[in-house]
């Protein structure tokens, strides 16, 4: 059995993938085609944490093309391993290089960093080479413009709380208010530096609330 698949399916994790009429964060263009290739090989299409990793791959290969490795500051020997455990098959297809492919330099590299090794200190027991790799996927998404679900290119916003509950399930833990996830990691950095960049004393009197907390449902841009 594939792992976490047991854990998942037993708290009611394992969820289907929603068709494009019901999909919140459909790639469009070329990043559709990269992330159809990817889906057409992946293991378990219906898991929340494939869904987001192909979002994040179509993005990478859309904007910077096949010949940089995706995910900023994931070595090439992690990265075929990732391909090879979640997406078998998918290389061939995208005609990846590995010998060839160089390391993307990414300006906010300091912003990956920071979440992943924010994520690296809840990722769930006996998973350690998967949840790296989400780790990096979810920093490199939480650079983007949009709710993080959507910068995944996930159905909605459920599937990224399934993901965090499976693979990070006390940092899930701590969000018991449900703040939005992008907003929740860098309070969670914020915390960690002991910095404060809210102008309330509370999160219950602040002016900005509804921006941290409001529904996540814009279809993304």
């Amino acid at each position: 059995m594939r792992r976490h698949t047991a854990v998942r399916t037993a708290i009611g994790l394992h969820l289907q993938v929603a068709p494009a009429s019901g999909h919140g964060a459909l790639p469009a263009g070329a990043r559709l085609g990269f992330w159809n290739t990817l889906m057409g090989c992946a293991t378990d299409g219906d898991a929340p944490e494939v869904q987001a990793l192909a979002g994040v791959l179509a993005t990478a290969f859309e904007r910077f093309g096949t010949m940089l490795l995706p995910l900023a500051g994931l070595e090439a020997a992690a990265t075929r391993h990732l391909m090879a455990r979640w997406f078998p098959g998918a290389d061939a297809r995208l005609a990846l290089d590995w010998p060839a492919q160089a390391a993307r330099m990414e300006a906010r590299f300091d912003e990956i960093e920071d979440i992943v090794a924010l994520l690296g200190d809840f990722a769930a027991p006996g998973a350690a080479e998967e949840s790296l790799w989400l780790a990096h996927a979810l920093a490199q998404a939480s650079l983007g413009d949009n709710h993080l679900w959507q910068d995944l290119h996930l159905p909605s916003r459920r599937e990224l709380s399934a993901l965090m509950s499976t693979w990070f399930p006390g940092l899930a833990a701590r969000n018991d208010r449900d703040m939005k996830w992008k907003k929740f990691f860098y309070k969670q950095l914020c915390d960690r530096a002991e910095l404060s960049i809210c102008r309330a004393p509370s999160c219950g009197v602040c002016s900005d609330y509804a921006a941290c907390y409001g529904p996540e449902e814009a279809v993304a841009a």
